[in-house]
């Protein structure tokens, strides 16, 4: 009987735990998740689906996944001020996990 392979060797702990920092936490998954299924959002829009998440902890949460590479941040000047977020192309990169995470709640019926 053949070992299955585990994939985490390869890439090494350390790598995964700077993915699961980058990822980790309790807001990062779930901006990812809103932004994986409406591709761009204006802040007030997020947080409002997000509710009820703090300003504070959205813009901090917006700025390390911003500084990590995941969410780009598109700044119109205007007034009112207009600010849109949208994931990069590696954050869309993580758009599988999120839909198989979607489809496990689906499957499991949670």
């Amino acid at each position: 009987m053949e070992k299955e392979v585990c994939y985490l060797k390869e890439v090494g702990y350390e790598k995964f735990e700077k993915v699961v920092n980058m990822i980790g936490g309790k807001w990062k998954l779930r901006i990812i998740y809103v932004l994986a299924f409406n591709e761009v959002l204006r802040y007030g829009e997020l947080k409002r689906i997000l509710s009820p998440i703090t300003h504070k902890m959205l813009t901090a949460q917006l700025k390390e996944l911003e500084k990590d590479g995941l969410v780009n941040r598109k700044e119109y000047q205007q007034i009112p001020p207009k600010v849109e977020y949208s994931l990069t192309q590696m954050g869309k990169d993580l758009e599988p996990v999120v839909k198989e995470i979607h489809t496990w709640i689906t499957k499991h019926n949670i």
